[in-house]
């Protein structure tokens, strides 16, 4: 591994809209290449509340687009909430897309599939946010 890349790297994102899914795949592939790693595993975590991180189809914009009003369906903006920010389904539809990823990595390149990208979710934007990338090596 590079000895002067930190073990964490963090990637600054700025989302435009309330919910937002933006592709991250070569934000991410960018960290694993700084490290020299060419076996190990790629762990991206994001450290909000209100926003996540998943893997989709990056090919087709309109399956996000899908995605996002299946999210909107399932959460509505407007219920019963408790929560006296208002923000009640970001923080639920974070819980259900998740904040953390595991991806192989494989000579050097994350091992997605060819139709694959890893998305930053905002579900409370637009707002400035951070996503931490750790690359650990195969220990072989």
């Amino acid at each position: 591994m590079n000895e002067e890349f930190k073990m964490v790297q963090v990637i600054s994102i700025k989302s435009s809209k309330q919910i937002e899914f933006i592709d991250i795949t070569h934000l991410v592939q960018e960290v694993v290449v700084k490290t020299d790693v060419k076996e190990g595993i790629c762990v991206i975590f994001v450290p909000h509340t209100t926003a996540g991180v998943t893997i989709n189809e990056n090919a087709d914009p309109s399956v996000i687009q899908d995605i996002i009003m299946g999210l909107n369906k399932i959460v509505p903006f407007k219920d019963q909430y408790l929560h006296r920010e208002g923000n009640s389904p970001a923080h639920i539809k974070s819980s259900l897309v998740g904040c953390t990823l595991n991806v192989m990595i494989e000579s050097g390149r994350l091992r997605l599939g060819t139709w694959q990208g890893i998305f930053f979710c905002e579900f409370d934007g637009p707002r400035s946010r951070k996503v931490h990338v750790k690359v650990i090596p195969d220990g072989r």
